[in-house]
């Protein structure tokens, strides 16, 4: 058994990342996204049947973590999902398995 001092570096976005992801309702707000798609907070409440207060939680949740990208257009905060860091972080932890255990 080796004994761990700290998280390596490549790991240290990912617990974050896989908190957000293991939640029933934030999942459901990432299906809601087609390939390449902008939305804002209003068309995300009407892809689901939590109310707009419970959606801005979740959507802080996932923004916090990285999961979502967002930009400011106007008055509305369009989201999108950030695929290349949801990809890397897999990566890291696929590349841990197949090599370190």
């Amino acid at each position: 058994m080796k004994q761990i001092a700290e998280i390596p570096s490549s790991f240290k976005n990912t617990a974050d990342i896989f908190i957000a992801l293991g939640d029933e309702h934030r999942q459901l707000i990432l299906l809601a996204f087609e390939k390449g798609e902008k939305l804002n907070i209003l068309q995300i409440v009407s892809t689901t049947t939590l109310s707009r207060t419970a959606v801005t939680h979740h959507l802080k949740v996932l923004h916090r973590a990285g999961v979502l990208a967002s930009e400011k257009i106007g008055k509305e905060v369009f989201f999108w999902i950030n695929s290349p860091l949801i990809a890397n972080a897999l990566q890291q932890v696929l590349h841990y398995i197949q090599n370190e255990t």
